[in-house]
């Protein structure tokens, strides 16, 4: 077992780059599993997700070497058709093999997805675009797996499917299946909008895909043959960016965050610069830095171009830290606030509650049959706090990057357990805060 230890109340200054999309990485891998040639991938986040991608890459007898953040990966054939349960009940990105399994070998036996337990994260919307793009789909509850298979033909040359409610994993995954259906053209609609599902596409266009966003939530595919070489960078990690901004902000710090200003941030920077946080824009990257007494700013999660789901966690905290009362309405998963009691423990006056929503069915982006009368779907935040030490458990990825951001701000020492979550998204983070002046180390016991 491992723990971080820190030390709060140091000031973060300094410049600091971020790794590569998380979001990105996981599917680019997945991509390069469409040819039997070598596809590049840079700037790859070396974090435990996408060593997990790997070892399926490998178990399904794909090729690998990874030199510093450089992937080289080739999947001449594949050597099986079945994920095993032990590497997909890991990360939950697992269930994208289906595409280049059906696309290549016209079947595919994958269990349901693990990952981060932040709600049902059902993928039912990806099972029904694939019935209706024709292919055959059963499911053993006895084994816990799918099993998938392509029909001998398709009934015809132009499909279109609507999502019924906007679904990253299942625009990845169709997207990537269509781009290997020679001579049919699909239209998927309602389709996911961040910025990470166009480098998608623009990977797989490179590796010679026929894929155009028509409009906003509109992709069209054309199928091609057969897929081919390509070495592709990946972007700067959103989710990362936020992150080192905010442990800026909260230690009352000063912090460059090199290439930022690359990437699409407005949901969050709009809000930080009306809460009172310091943005300022330079030619290497982003600065962020605290300059005085912060305002309590509401935030509701949504799809792209709205506020990231996975931004909620860290924003509590800045508004623990803020004048005023602030409301986070989470609309994207069920049960996402697991980092509350723990924040609770370091002194944190927060609420949970449930809003008044009219036409839930409309609001929330999860499936409402997932829903639990024990879940709550927004929390108040009363600031300004000081917080001070404890001793916390992480329960996922993105609360364990609440939970570093709450001890590095907070007076005293303190204690966190669970950090193999961290891990899953963050490549050193402990190592890269230290770097900007924080107490923090990781301690095996």
């Amino acid at each position: 077992m491992e723990k971080i230890i820190i030390n709060g109340g140091k000031k973060l200054t300094g410049t600091i780059g971020v790794t590569g999309a998380k979001n990105v990485a996981l599917k680019a891998i997945v991509a390069a599993c469409l040819t039997d040639q070598e596809v590049i991938i840079r700037n790859v986040p070396l974090i435990s997700d996408f060593m997990v991608m790997v070892a399926i890459v490998r178990e399904l007898g794909g090729e690998v070497k990874i030199t510093d953040h450089v992937v080289r990966m080739r999947m001449r054939e594949f050597k099986k058709e079945k994920i095993s349960l032990e590497e997909a009940a890991k990360i939950r990105a697992s269930c994208l093999f289906l595409a280049p399994l059906l696309a290549r070998m016209g079947k595919a036996i994958i269990p349901n997805p693990g990952g981060c337990r932040i709600g049902a994260r059902p993928i039912d919307r990806t099972i029904k675009g694939l019935r209706k793009m024709g292919y055959l789909v059963a499911y053993n509850s006895k084994d816990g797996f799918f099993y998938l298979k392509k029909k001998n033909d398709f009934k015809s040359r132009e499909i279109v499917y609507r999502f019924e409610k906007c679904t990253h994993t299942g625009t990845e995954t169709l997207m990537m299946l269509a781009s290997l259906l020679k001579g049919i053209r699909i239209t998927l609609e309602n389709c996911a909008t961040e910025p990470e599902i166009d480098e998608l596409i623009n990977l797989l266009n490179q590796m010679g895909g026929k894929i155009l966003r028509t409009g906003e939530r509109t992709i069209v595919i054309q199928g091609v043959e057969k897929l081919g070489e390509a070495e592709f960078t990946i972007g700067p990690d959103r989710n990362e960016i936020v992150t080192f901004a905010i442990a800026a902000i909260v230690t009352k710090g000063d912090v460059l965050i090199k290439d930022a200003q690359n990437v699409d941030l407005f949901p969050f920077i709009q809000r930080l610069e009306l809460s009172g946080g310091g943005v300022e824009n330079k030619k290497a990257g982003i600065r962020f830095f605290y300059k005085g007494e912060l305002t309590s700013v509401d935030v509701e999660t949504s799809s792209y171009p709205g506020f990231m789901t996975d931004w909620q966690g860290p924003w509590a905290i800045l508004m623990t830290q803020a004048k005023g009362k602030a409301v986070i309405h989470e609309t994207v998963y069920e049960n996402r606030f697991g980092y509350v009691e723990e924040l609770k423990k370091m002194g944190a006056d927060i609420t949970l509650f449930n809003p008044d929503i009219q036409n839930p069915e409309i609001v929330y982006n999860f499936n409402l049959s997932d829903n639990d009368p024990s879940y709550y779907h927004a929390i108040r935040i009363t600031g300004k706090t000081a917080l001070h030490n404890g001793v916390v458990n992480v329960s996922d990825l993105r609360a364990g990057a609440t939970l570093v951001l709450a001890a590095l701000s907070a007076r005293g020492k303190s204690i966190i357990f669970g950090v193999e979550h961290l891990d899953r998204g963050y490549e050193k983070l402990e190592e890269r805060l230290r770097m900007l002046g924080a107490d923090i180390k990781r301690v095996k016991e």
